[in-house]
């Protein structure tokens, strides 16, 4: 059982919040938090140009709490976005998520963008799939498999 991006956000629906480079942090940080998210992609003309998180602005605030929040996103946003395709596993983004340290992976198919997987969502496929593993086997073992 391992689940593919496309499974998982035929699951979960793929609606992803943005903003525009040009949005101050203040305006990104009410998005986030009136829509319970961790993270946003920064869109350009269609085109992924950034994310920004939780992370991003508590890494600037200490530097400069007084003043960040009028600036734009992009000067805080990060530019180089690790992304994930929909034919890749829930092990990639966990290989993704662990050597980058990150928790959020825009999803990109033909150069557009699709959805957004977050650590949560890994989580969750994966003790849906091992429960189902489980439940495989303990039928197997008791000779109810295949009825």
């Amino acid at each position: 059982m391992d689940s593919t991006v496309r499974q998982i956000l035929k699951d979960k629906g793929s609606e992803v919040w943005s903003v525009a480079p040009t949005t101050t942090v203040f305006d990104t940080l009410h998005l986030l938090s009136d829509k319970d998210i961790g993270a946003v992609v920064v869109m350009d003309k269609g085109k992924l140009v950034g994310i920004f998180s939780e992370r991003d602005y508590v890494r600037q605030a200490e530097k400069d709490v007084s003043t960040i929040k009028y600036h734009p996103v992009s000067d805080y946003m990060t530019r180089e976005v690790v992304t994930i395709t929909p034919e890749e596993t829930v092990q990639d983004c966990m290989l993704y998520m662990t050597a980058h340290r990150i928790r959020h992976l825009p999803v990109v198919e033909a150069e557009k963008l699709v959805g957004i997987i977050t650590i949560g969502d890994v989580v969750k496929t994966v003790i849906s799939d091992q429960s189902q593993l489980l439940e495989e086997m303990e039928n197997f073992i008791s000779g109810r498999y295949g009825r």
